[in-house]
């Protein structure tokens, strides 16, 4: 039980009260009892022929229907008892200011970078300053104790947001890295750059990529075999031009990247696993046929390495093979 207790306390102690909820607190003990701290309302116009404890002193000037003149004589009265008598009624001319400095602090650390306690402090000091030497004869008393807080807890934000950001040393968390090398990707980056045509682009992804076979593809966008294979030839030349270009200026960790520059001579191994389908030769006339670098002649030919045979003479006597793994 001694240890619940103990731990309880603890807790208490860690957590750390604000301010302006301290105020609020003092505030409270000094209107609560039998003997509460009042004003003489018989002092005042529009306030009651008696003492009016300060809580309710409070909520009658917060009302509409009191006038500026009655809230500038008692402010004025308040700052007066204050400057005389000390701690009291300097807790008095707080927790009477309560409204006025709560809203002050809800916006000023709503923008404030760090701790809430750091803003409300500065407001409550900017105002306390302000009890010692505002000028009692003008208008607006608690308009102008209100300004003072705002500005010393305005320059407390103003110089924590032009502080200089920490940066940690040593190892640290960033945002996860984009997927440059995916050859979806890539195939929209160089329609962007006038690389390649978006038909171009929808060739090599459907053929290349995708579980299509280019007889499809040629039957689907209305041409031969003979021009899909030819055309996407070009395009893979210019694509394979562009990304050697872009290379060295491009992230060490992009595998489109890694592949062309680790070798030149040919075309970027495939990035992404599947099968495609392409049109070959029977194996004797493939056999026979001397390679082509960006035809389908053998596995590791083609933009992804990937490829089968060129087109047959005649589309009679071609047949599908699946794509290397």
């Amino acid at each position: 039980m001694a240890g619940r207790r103990h731990a309880h306390h603890s807790n208490r102690r860690q957590v750390q009260q604000l301010p302006l909820d301290t105020a609020r607190q003092c505030f409270t003990w000094l209107v609560t009892g039998p003997d509460p701290l009042s004003v003489d309302g018989r002092k005042f116009s529009g306030l009651p022929n008696r003492l009016v404890p300060l809580n309710e002193l409070r909520s009658r000037m917060l009302r509409c229907r009191c006038s500026r003149r009655t809230r500038d004589a008692v402010w004025a009265h308040l700052v007066r008892r204050s400057r005389e008598e000390g701690a009291t009624w300097t807790l008095a001319c707080t927790g009477m200011a309560l409204p006025a400095l709560a809203s002050t602090s809800r916006w000023l650390a709503a923008r404030y970078p760090g701790d809430a306690f750091d803003v409300q402090a500065e407001v409550l000091s900017g105002f306390l300053s302000a009890l010692a030497d505002i000028d009692l004869d003008r208008p607006r008393v608690l308009v102008r104790l209100r300004w003072a807080a705002y500005r010393a807890g305005h320059a407390a934000l103003a110089e924590a947001l032009g502080a200089p950001t920490p940066v940690a040393s040593g190892f640290h968390s960033s945002p996860p890295r984009p997927p440059w090398g995916h050859p979806d990707l890539v195939l929209a980056q160089a329609v962007r750059q006038s690389v390649l045509t978006r038909t171009e682009a929808d060739l090599i992804g459907a053929t290349r990529l995708e579980e299509s076979a280019i007889t499809g593809w040629a039957v689907a966008n209305r041409t031969t075999t003979d021009a899909a294979y030819k055309a996407r030839q070009r395009a893979e030349r210019r694509l394979v031009a562009f990304l050697r270009d872009q290379a060295l200026d491009t992230d060490s960790n992009d595998p489109v990247a890694a592949s062309v520059l680790a070798d030149p001579d040919r075309p970027a191994r495939q990035l992404r696993t599947g099968s495609s389908h392409s049109v070959s030769n029977s194996p004797d006339d493939a056999a026979q046929k001397a390679p082509d670098p960006l035809s389908n002649s053998r596995p590791e030919t083609g933009l992804l390495r990937c490829g089968g045979s060129s087109p047959a003479a005649s589309p009679r006597q071609s047949s599908e093979v699946p794509r290397c793994a």
